[in-house]
């Protein structure tokens, strides 16, 4: 779900902009598709807009976009309860400026942007497992064991599934979120992890983000 996000050289002089999906001015969105295009060959840009799906771009002082991502909202089911969710979708750098700290900022910028969600219960995604340690760095929680199953019930899609090598993370806000005074986690977060940890979470998207 990323391509390259990492620190190293100097990071050029950036901006983060936040738009609804819809509303991204052309040449930035030229550019997302572009990035998108060079790291998943052949996939389609764009996500279901009953995600309400919100890009999130980091650009700099020319107007290049060197990361973007997208972030997806929805309501899931899981052990019994009703949890309003967010996921990190399509976060890629720009080839040209990998290793300078670009995704590194873009989800450090997402984090914070989820975190002021009212009523967001958690963040909660995949990734490659080998990126699993850049996503804690930047705050997320690995969850040992647990499977996202996402396409649909009668063509479901998990990250367990013949080819994938994939980490589930979250974060958990809310009455489950970190509740210490320096934002560690707590006892409700902890528990919040627990009752994810080795379960499979049924997402069902559909078939557009078919794994959120």
């Amino acid at each position: 779900m990323s391509a390259g996000p990492g620190a190293g050289a100097a990071a050029p002089v950036t901006r983060v902009l936040g738009f609804a999906e819809a509303e991204l001015p052309a040449a930035l969105a030229a550019q997302v598709a572009a990035l998108e295009a060079e790291a998943w060959p052949g996939a389609t840009p764009g996500h279901d807009p009953a995600l309400a799906p919100r890009a999130l771009l980091l650009v700099t002082a020319d107007g290049t976009v060197a990361a973007s991502l997208a972030l997806l909202f929805k309501d899931i089911r899981h052990a019994g309860r009703t949890y309003r969710a967010a996921g990190l979708s399509s976060v890629v750098t720009r080839r040209a400026l990998r290793g300078r700290g670009c995704g590194a900022r873009l989800v450090a910028a997402a984090r914070r942007e989820l975190a002021a969600v009212p009523g967001l219960d958690l963040v909660l995604f995949s990734c490659d497992r080998p990126l699993a340690p850049f996503y804690e760095a930047a705050g997320f929680t690995r969850l040992p064991g647990a499977v996202l199953v996402g396409g649909t019930p009668e063509e479901p899609l998990a990250t367990d599934g013949p080819g994938f090598d994939k980490e589930v993370l979250a974060e958990f806000l809310g009455p489950d979120g970190p509740d210490g005074a320096d934002g560690a986690d707590g006892p409700d977060a902890r528990a919040g992890a627990a009752a994810f940890a080795g379960t499979r979470i049924d997402l069902h998207p559909g078939l557009v983000d078919r794994l959120w």
